[in-house]
């Protein structure tokens, strides 16, 4: 899928899934970049790739055929958000957005002037996303992580920020904002919820879209059933644990080896 056609699919709050990666290896980018997922996204903040790896995954992804490739950069900084988009990526997750003018600079750092402020040099994605400013700005997307408390007591306003695309919930760091002694605390279950459901709410009545992460395609058809506009599956690290677990169950814990 082209970034111009998924960003369209976005703004148009069509719904979408797609899968987060965490390890540097592009062989497997593009196996799972060819099953269908709308989107991979590449976890620069805690992800375990340096630039040439984020590089190369985008490069899979895109050889996959299917999929358009974002990157949830490693801060709300407009280097990282310009490397990000000029190594190809179609759109960023930007993290830790606490407040509006927060928002308003991870947009402007994803538009050229005079809309923005990103720098020019399309190494990689003059190819693919563009060449023109123009261009490049329509196929774009930026995306604000909700996940703080402050981000939180602000999303209404964040969410109207203009040129912003959507926003994306950080499930683990905001149940850690709404009080949880670690994520997925079950005491503060009910309370986290609300916090979800305010993001969800906030995003549909400024028109924008909703996203959300999730640990497997079970939750991530329920949040979409909630009206999230996307939800991501995570992840290629956790699931090649999961799997390697299971079969050692079913082998009878190493059998004699």
């Amino acid at each position: 899928m082209s970034a111009a056609e998924f960003a369209r699919r976005i703004r148009a709050r069509e719904r979408a899934v797609g899968y987060w990666m965490v390890l540097d290896a592009p062989a497997a980018a593009e196996r799972i970049a060819r099953l269908g997922y709308d989107y991979v996204a590449f976890d620069a903040q805690h992800g375990l790739f340096g630039y040439s790896g984020l590089l190369n995954g985008l490069m899979a992804v895109d050889a996959g055929g299917r999929s358009t490739g974002l990157v949830r950069v490693e801060a709300n900084d407009a280097a990282a958000i310009g490397r990000a988009l000029d190594s190809g990526a179609g759109g960023v997750i930007v993290p830790m957005v606490d407040s509006p003018a927060d928002a308003a600079a991870a947009v402007a750092a994803t538009r050229y002037p005079p809309h923005g402020t990103r720098s020019y040099g399309p190494m990689r994605s003059g190819l693919r996303i563009g060449p023109t400013p123009a261009e490049a700005d329509a196929a774009t997307l930026v995306l604000a992580m909700i996940e703080t408390p402050q981000g939180l007591a602000n999303v209404e306003e964040i969410c109207a920020v203009p040129g912003l695309d959507g926003v994306y919930v950080g499930p683990s760091d905001l149940c850690l904002a709404v009080g949880g002694a670690r994520p997925g605390d079950p005491a503060v279950t009910d309370v986290f919820e609300a916090a979800v459901t305010r993001v969800r709410e906030a995003a549909a009545a400024a028109g924008i879209a909703a996203g959300i992460h999730t640990p497997d395609g079970a939750t991530a058809a329920r949040r979409l059933a909630e009206g999230y506009t996307f939800a991501t599956v995570a992840s290629d690290l956790v699931h090649l644990e999961q799997a390697a677990r299971g079969h050692l169950d079913a082998a009878g814990e190493g059998g004699g080896a």
